[in-house]
């Protein structure tokens, strides 16, 4: 079967990945490591790459299996340990992603790809609350659910969800920390988020799996 061309561009990375220098990623985020495979949390979920060849894989047994990385999931991995910033650190204040430092001046608002997921929700509410608490922990913010989501151990994303009604339709609000930007590329935001709302729903599909609403 042909590759894709997502399958194309995250395999032409690997062999990008490995000309990096792996000492200072483990420095800067504070890596577990091994003679073979760097090692990280995404979203609450295990990974690890490999140090000669740069695959990218994940595991929910402790690595005793393990799958590849899709597209999404390992060009956002790539981007942060390549090419954050050599000081980036948080700024503590979340904004939209069109208001985040850096981000260019004809950015428009816009929320279309979370409608999808906030529609999923309506009516929902405790599997939307089961996905945060597993992924993050609750936010005292507005909201039907407010939660913060761990995107990485060292970068936050936060969540707010109202339900619909006769004259709204639900709403998801996700945010980021100003300095998103410090850690990774403008568009490499958009591949995280896919992948964040991925992971929120997959998590509610297990919640209905056991049975609950």
């Amino acid at each position: 079967m042909a590759l894709s061309n997502y399958e194309i561009m995250r395999n032409r990375m690997r062999t990008e990945f490995v000309r990096y220098d792996q000492e200072r990623m483990i420095r800067k985020f504070h890596l577990a490591f091994d003679e073979a495979y760097l090692y990280l949390t995404f979203v609450c979920r295990d990974y690890r790459i490999d140090r000669r060849q740069g695959i990218v894989e994940w595991s929910t047994d402790g690595f005793q299996s393990a799958a590849e990385a899709d597209y999404n999931e390992s060009m956002t991995i790539y981007d942060v340990l390549c090419c954050s910033g050599e000081d980036c650190r948080l700024a503590g204040t979340f904004c939209p992603l069109h208001q985040a430092k850096g981000t260019p001046k004809t950015m428009l608002a816009g929320n279309g790809m979370f409608q999808k997921t906030a529609e999923r929700f309506q009516g929902r509410l405790g599997q939307l609350e089961y996905a945060c608490g597993l992924l993050g922990e609750p936010a005292d913010m507005v909201g039907d659910v407010a939660a913060v989501l761990w995107a990485f151990p060292f970068l936050p994303v936060t969540l707010q969800y109202w339900e619909g009604d006769d004259e709204f339709s639900p709403s998801l609000k996700l945010m980021y920390d100003e300095n998103i930007l410090d850690y990774m590329h403008f568009e490499t935001v958009y591949f995280m988020t896919a992948h964040l709302l991925k992971r929120i729903e997959e998590t509610a599909d297990a919640y209905v799996q056991e049975g609950q609403t």
